[in-house]
């Protein structure tokens, strides 16, 4: 139907293959009861930032995030620690876009 928002309901990760990765490890599979809690941390936290980063790409009349919309990241609190990383991948994506090669 058009006109219509599709809803997704995707959980990311699977909680199974978390936990079998977690338990590989010796030293990792002793804190597998603490599996759900950090799923759904991990969710909260990526359904945060990409809600940020939606509303950003939607003022900016964009249809798709690409690296350039960091802007959530320099400009919110919470995602500080990740203000290092953001820089490196946009100095790296630079310099491949300078090449001829695709960002992505």
């Amino acid at each position: 139907m058009p006109g219509q928002k599709r809803r997704y309901n995707v959980r990311f990760p699977p909680q199974r293959r978390i936990k079998k990765i977690m338990q590989k490890d010796t030293e990792v599979g002793r804190i597998a009861m603490a599996v759900p809690v950090i799923i759904r941390a991990l969710e909260m936290f990526l359904k945060s930032l990409l809600t940020k980063t939606c509303l950003i790409t939607q003022s900016k009349l964009s249809a798709v995030v690409s690296i350039a919309h960091k802007q959530c990241i320099e400009s919110e609190k919470l995602f500080h620690f990740l203000k290092d990383l953001a820089e490196r991948t946009s100095t790296t994506a630079a310099q491949k876009d300078n090449r001829g090669m695709n960002v992505w």
